[in-house]
């Protein structure tokens, strides 16, 4: 049996901010129980459901040495869906209402973190062969098990996988705090480890110190030894190369199951689509005060609204995109700018543009079955998951061809009859319009073949299954099976 711990920031159901929480709380599932026992280790926050909070089991509580200070460290447990979850309480460092805030805080708070989680473990008696990182605010756990861990018998053997699931964010502040909050001494604070640009980078001494490296898609693994995608630690990047492996994300396929979802209107399968996914459609037109035309092409959009996920483009030829024949969905908050655009969309197209800024997770699954297309036109895109929910409830992705949306979006070919979804190449608004209408040209004139690209939409399997099966490949790879 091996060991793997998962440690991160947030992890479903308990806490979400965005993808990174739906596969530390997803993928643990997916693994062979026979040959690996996965635990998935987060922090205690305050803001927690009640519910989930009055059920986690105490399990121990010790005092850790940081900053200076004597620090309490609880640790308690509960067990989901058969995955044990740790998490790590201090009320200090987790309180207020969402778990990310003030950007020098949080530094502090996830080295913190990261010693805790190392500290935990002798304590609650599990000995990991793998501590799996994921992002910045895990990015001292490789450089600390190379260090000031690794003289101790029980720390000695561990390795670390450091995920990558968007590269932009990094932990960095200027090396004198990085300095004191990481407690790591001057040597560590050289531009082959954990200084960039005369700056520290947490995730950077997590990149150099890791023993191998994911991230979330095979093109984002090769963009990110670009200059553009590579967020200034391109040449890092390239040097790992051999350690750094793209496995795609996946999504849960019990959740995300049109057949079965109790959030949407009317449930349908791959086989009777073609009469039952309309009524959801109706009713959402109905809900969100739309004109009712089951005809009408009804696009969606759930996101962040910013600049990342390809606003500007959208900003730039909206008014395009409403005086043609269709209808816009859009769910998500974000950027000021790009909020009250669709707000001002939203008052001045009111019978075929819907703006809802807020975030639902049931209004989120109801787009997904309602509308007949779903636009997603990232500058960059490390994985996307929200394409492939698309994909999995028959509504067919408008893409960029940029990272996880081209490994997971086919092309549609009209003279082969091939692909699930429409993508362009260039980051331009025009050629996104264009690929806008041309979708629309099929949806209204070639009916058939777009219920064809539906049914290979459907049918394609992006559930964790495949991706569990390459991360135990890197797992015995690693461990030395």
């Amino acid at each position: 049996m091996k060991n793997i711990l998962f440690v991160a920031s947030e992890a479903v159901p308990f806490i979400k901010t965005g993808g990174l929480a739906d596969v530390v709380g997803s993928l643990p599932k997916c693994f062979d129980k026979q040959y690996f026992d996965v635990r998935v280790m987060i922090p205690k926050y305050l803001c927690i459901k009640e519910e989930f909070r009055n059920e986690m089991k105490y399990i121990s509580h010790f005092y850790v040495d940081y900053l200076g200070q004597s620090r309490y460290v609880g640790i308690l447990e509960y067990v989901y869906d058969g995955i044990t979850f740790y998490f790590i309480d201090n009320e200090g460092y987790f309180w207020g209402s969402k778990p990310y805030g003030d950007w020098y805080y949080d530094l502090e708070k996830f080295s913190f973190f990261s010693k805790a989680a190392l500290c935990a473990l002798p304590v609650i008696g599990f000995k990991p062969d793998i501590i799996h990182c994921h992002d910045w605010q895990t990015g001292l756990i490789p450089v600390h098990l190379k260090d000031k861990f690794h003289g101790g018998d029980f720390f000695r053997d561990i390795k670390s996988v450091m995920t990558i699931h968007n590269l932009k964010f990094q932990g960095v502040w200027d090396v004198k705090t990085i300095k004191r909050f990481s407690e790591l001494p001057d040597y560590y604070f050289s531009p082959d480890k954990l200084e960039a640009y005369k700056d520290g980078n947490l995730l950077k001494g997590g990149l150099v110190y890791a023993d191998a490296i994911t991230t979330v898609s095979n093109t984002y693994a090769e963009e990110i030894k670009t200059p553009f995608f590579g967020e200034g630690l391109d040449g890092l990047m390239r040097a790992r190369a051999n350690s750094l492996r793209g496995i795609l994300n996946g999504i849960d396929y019990d959740e995300f199951n049109p057949e079965t979802d109790t959030r949407i209107v009317q449930n349908y399968s791959a086989k009777n689509f073609r009469k039952e996914k309309v009524k959801n459609k109706k009713e959402l037109q109905a809900q969100l005060g739309l004109a009712q035309d089951d005809r009408k092409f009804l696009i969606g959009i759930v996101s962040r609204l910013t600049d990342q996920k390809g606003f500007d483009l959208i900003q730039c030829v909206m008014d395009e995109i409403c005086s043609d024949d269709v209808q816009l969905v859009v769910l998500g908050t974000g950027d000021e700018k790009y909020e009250n655009m669709f707000r001002h969309f939203d008052w001045k197209y009111n019978d075929r543009v819907s703006a809802n800024i807020y975030y639902s997770e049931d209004l989120s699954h109801r787009i997904y079955a309602g509308c007949d297309a779903f636009l997603m036109p990232s500058l960059f895109e490390p994985c996307g998951l929200s394409q492939l929910m698309a994909l999995r409830y028959g509504t067919v992705p408008i893409v960029r061809e940029t990272g996880g949306l081209k490994d997971t979006v086919w092309p549609y070919n009209e003279y082969e009859g091939t692909g699930t979804g429409f993508s362009f190449a260039n980051y331009n608004a025009h050629e996104m319009l264009d690929c806008i209408r041309y979708a629309k040209y099929v949806f209204y004139n070639k009916k058939r073949e777009w219920n064809k690209i539906v049914d290979r939409a459907m049918a394609a399997d992006f559930s964790w299954n495949a991706s569990a099966m390459k991360y135990q490949e890197l797992y015995d790879w690693l461990i030395g099976y």
